[in-house]
């Protein structure tokens, strides 16, 4: 059955987030994912991780300034030394929060800056970053992401991010692949799931259009998520979408698309 993780950074915000924690629980999750836990001590996260009985299985390496619209700062070729700082960061932090994945998000490059000065940059930091993270038994893995969102994003294809993947040539890295980004960009996501399997450690979801709860847009979670099973996907599967009206009541979706509750959404 599949293991969902709630992100905590889109759902449940009808509480501040470090109340998120017992509401994710409280709601029968197991698992959570966010994106960015920096702003908040990480003795705090994980004391609150304690008491609820959660594992955190995923965050991202810092990507800047989030809320002037930077998304990454892994291709960018004048910033190595405060990516290379953030991995520090980011691997302190999970360490503390016991999570075994870290992901890179490429980031939008200076249009001025030569694309073959770009992909060498990022394939150099997803090499260092690699390296830091295996030292501490912790995944790296990097995540296309759909350009209509995020326009201008580097890494906006499986294709691509796989190539960049091999060019790293190390055992540590991995592909994050979420469902409603390559939705809008690809399509044909069972298939590409399934040849690309042993690359893949961590699945998102969302539907599209809007990045709501499945069942509010175009995509089939019934096969979806029928065919992860079938094809044996073992990893964590982070909700990271924004509800529609209220998360608890968007969390029906979970009964109607599996037989019963799936395991990490546990009545």
């Amino acid at each position: 059955m599949p293991r969902f993780a709630a992100n905590l950074t889109l759902l449940f915000t009808e509480h501040d987030f470090l109340g998120r924690f017992e509401a994710a629980a409280r709601a029968g999750f197991d698992a959570v994912e966010c994106q960015l836990p920096y702003g908040f001590d990480k003795n705090v996260i994980a004391d609150r991780l304690a008491a609820s009985t959660l594992e955190m299985v995923l965050h991202n390496i810092p990507v800047g300034d989030w809320a002037a619209g930077e998304r990454g700062i892994a291709c960018l070729s004048d910033r190595i030394g405060e990516f290379q700082d953030g991995v520090e960061l980011a691997i302190n932090y999970a360490k503390t929060l016991g999570c075994k994945q870290l992901n890179c998000l490429a980031g939008v490059p200076d249009a001025e800056t030569d694309e073959d000065v770009t992909r060498q940059t990022l394939i150099e930091n997803l090499r260092f970053a690699a390296n830091e993270l295996n030292k501490e038994n912790i995944h790296l893995l990097t995540e296309p992401v759909n350009t209509i969102d995020n326009p201008g994003f580097y890494l906006h294809s499986t294709r691509h991010a796989l190539d960049i993947i091999q060019q790293v040539e190390s055992d540590n890295l991995y592909l994050q692949y979420d469902i409603y980004h390559m939705q809008i960009m690809e399509g044909d996501l069972a298939r590409t799931i399934e040849n690309n399997l042993d690359k893949i450690k961590h699945i998102q979801l969302g539907d599209s259009p809007g990045r709501h709860e499945p069942g509010t847009g175009e995509i089939n979670f019934d096969f979806i998520l029928r065919h992860l099973d079938r094809i044996g996907y073992d990893g964590w599967i982070g909700c990271e979408y924004f509800p529609l009206n209220d998360t608890y009541a968007g969390l029906s979706w979970t009964d109607k698309l599996t037989d019963g509750a799936p395991q990490g959404l546990e009545e």
